[in-house]
């Protein structure tokens, strides 16, 4: 390739970038638009980098070019303030991003507004930012526009999660937590588009998780206590599953909160994983205990099991939501991922 050639592709690449939309939701057609531009020169090697910051609309973008005698050339182009996103950033990619998912970095801002998104203290906050980065990195060949109804669920959702009833209401979460509603909304359609990737394991992936884990989905009904004394819960197991409730009891004096000499009593009705891991895999009208369990000891009956019908909506979305997360935890573990900020 010439040199005159070469300055004709920069003088068209300028003139491409600077035509490119800098709306974060129309991102796609920009990434369609450089796709097309870069197929009839394929000696240049396209490559479009795109900087969609936290709490506003826009998106900036750079261009890298192959040079024909070796090494690369990036290409910025700002139509309104004249300072293009790069020089707004550190000057070691790294330096900005809290860590890489195969070699694709998450920006600390980015990551601050996931975690603040979050609304609370999660123990598997750090498992969070690298499901996060990956699914990002999967939604990155999906072009379409995030649709009204995907907005309105991924909001109802969020407001769900955290109580939220209202706009009133929403709007005081929000000032509370210093997220502006800008951040919100690109919030919300970032779980719109996560909303796609999930709905990905809907129908035969989820049957086949069903049928391949029916414990996960499995409904026990069960009752237990946990207390510091061995010999005192083994006492309440003497006798008739049925009664273990009436035994326990009348084992409590006043509030079973509360309890005698710190013995709790719980009941549920519940999926199985949510349940005391020794009652996981009790078959109904059956006893556990004493075991150790949760500093002290637990001892417990499961009344009735009910397996799970195959074509309930609620079983089939649980089954969905598994095979998701199953996929979410596998590519999380054979991910290449690296910390920058600890």
């Amino acid at each position: 390739m010439s040199a005159d050639s070469f300055a004709m592709d920069l003088f068209d690449a300028v003139v491409l970038l600077r035509d490119l939309p800098a709306s974060q939701e129309e991102v796609g057609d920009a990434r369609r638009r450089v796709g097309d531009w870069g197929a009839k020169r394929p000696h240049l090697r396209v490559q479009l980098a795109v900087d969609e910051p936290p709490g506003t609309t826009r998106a900036g973008y750079d261009l890298l070019l192959e040079h024909p005698e070796g090494g690369t050339v990036a290409l910025s182009a700002e139509v309104d303030d004249g300072i293009p996103w790069l020089v707004d950033h550190s000057t070691h990619w790294a330096a900005s991003c809290v860590l890489s998912v195969d070699g694709k970095g998450l920006p600390v801002a980015a990551a601050l507004s996931t975690i603040r998104a979050l609304g609370a203290r999660d123990r598997q906050l750090h498992e969070r930012l690298v499901d996060h980065r990956i699914l990002l990195s999967e939604l990155e060949n999906d072009m379409r526009p995030v649709t009204p109804e995907e907005a309105r669920r991924a909001a109802d959702e969020f407001r769900r999660r955290r109580g939220l009833t209202g706009r009133a209401q929403t709007l005081r979460w929000l000032a509370e937590t210093g997220m502006s509603e800008d951040a919100f909304w690109s919030h919300v359609r970032t779980q719109g588009l996560i909303a796609r990737v999930r709905e990905r394991f809907a129908g035969e992936p989820a049957r086949r998780r069903l049928a391949e884990h029916p414990e996960e989905f499995t409904v026990r009904h069960a009752v237990w206590v946990i207390g510091p004394d061995a010999d005192e819960l083994g006492a309440l197991l003497d006798g008739p599953v049925p009664g273990f409730h009436a035994r326990a009891m009348a084992a409590l004096p006043g509030s079973p909160a509360s309890g005698r000499r710190g013995m709790r009593l719980q009941a549920a009705v519940a999926l199985t994983p949510e349940l005391p891991e020794p009652l996981r895999a009790l078959p109904e009208q059956t006893s556990a205990g004493p075991v150790p369990y949760d500093g002290g000891y637990l001892a417990g009956v499961v009344h009735e099991v009910v397996p799970p019908d195959p074509e309930a909506p609620e079983v089939l979305e649980a089954a969905r939501d598994a095979a998701f997360q199953a996929w979410l935890d596998e590519r999380r573990r054979t991910s290449e991922v690296r910390w920058f900020w600890l």
